[in-house]
């Protein structure tokens, strides 16, 4: 089988992994008392007594071993392309799981979202003449130049939401600012996956390289921000945000940082091109903030009768 149809396929396995492990993550959240970003250690100490939550996140964890191979075989615009098409999954399992309503514009989104993944699939290509580049390595003084400053971008913006959660009267938001706060540290923690993915098996460079650090930090951020965040917002919303920053910042920063280039016919550029810029106009018309419930109608005490003087 070409490598090209075994990345696609680890890509898919990839997707369906962290859709059925977000999905377990929220249904088991809402379970569980109130957490807090602001506790940590009691965070941990809820969601690890949770058998629902230890299977989603194993299932995450699962993900994140096929996405090593996706990018041993795929370029890095393109992966991020078919990992975004997950998001379809991820909407019909938490409708039918967590009872979650899409609205109107978020079903446009779903067709734009498959027709991104169309064009992306359509500009790869495995043998011929201009062949996709898989990049093996890079420069670390560079990797840590383009993700440091990510890190404090995406701690700060989370931050900044929760300070705006807490004013009473705001509008109930639908999470798209802790969407694009914990994407940018999973898009920290998707360099670094492509990195390692270059390193293996030489254990030892690996650990001179800043990879395995980066993904202990994004992963112990990632893992407190994400759960206070999906306990809080819809699942349908805020991990669509999410993976549509981390697929657009892998894209863009990993495919300059890994030497990665795009294709060179004029069709295959489009098409990769166009793909990832509906994606990102997917992300700029999400919704922020739901719909507020209609206020209650006030009741009307039934009128006393009054009997008419003869």
């Amino acid at each position: 089988m070409p490598a090209v149809a075994w990345g696609v396929g680890a890509a898919l396995l990839a997707n369906t992994l962290y859709s059925v492990g977000f999905v377990l993550e929220k249904r088991a959240l809402t379970r569980l008392p109130e957490v807090s970003v602001g506790r940590p250690a009691h965070l941990l100490r809820q969601v690890v007594t949770s058998p629902l939550w230890l299977v989603g996140s194993l299932a995450l964890a699962s993900g994140f071993g096929a996405q090593l191979a996706v990018y041993r075989t795929l370029p890095i615009a393109a992966a991020q392309g078919i990992f975004i098409s997950g998001l379809v999954l991820l909407l019909l399992l938490s409708s039918r799981l967590l009872g979650e309503r899409t609205s109107g514009r978020e079903r446009y989104a779903i067709a734009a979202i498959l027709l991104a993944l169309l064009m992306v699939v359509l500009s790869l290509r495995d043998t011929g003449q201009d062949p996709d580049t898989v990049g093996g390595g890079a420069p670390a003084p560079l990797i840590l130049a383009v993700c440091v400053p990510s890190l404090a971008a995406g701690l700060w913006l989370y931050a900044a939401a929760e300070r705006r959660a807490r004013h009473r009267h705001r509008m109930p938001t639908t999470g798209v600012e802790y969407g694009v706060a914990v994407g940018l540290l999973y898009g920290v923690s998707s360099l670094a996956i492509k990195g390692v993915s270059g390193v293996l098996p030489d254990v030892w460079a690996l650990f001179r390289s800043p990879y395995p650090y980066l993904l202990l930090c994004t992963g112990a951020c990632g893992l407190v921000m994400s759960q206070a965040a999906l306990q809080r917002c819809r699942a349908s919303l805020i991990v669509p945000v999410c993976t549509t920053v981390t697929a657009l910042f892998t894209a863009v920063l990993g495919t300059a940082a890994f030497g990665e280039s795009l294709p060179s016919e004029p069709l295959r550029l489009a098409l990769r091109v166009t793909g990832t810029a509906l994606a990102v106009a997917v992300l700029l018309l999400m919704p922020k903030h739901d719909a507020q419930p209609p206020p209650p109608q006030p009741t009307e005490p039934p009128r006393e009768l009054i009997p008419h003087e003869s």
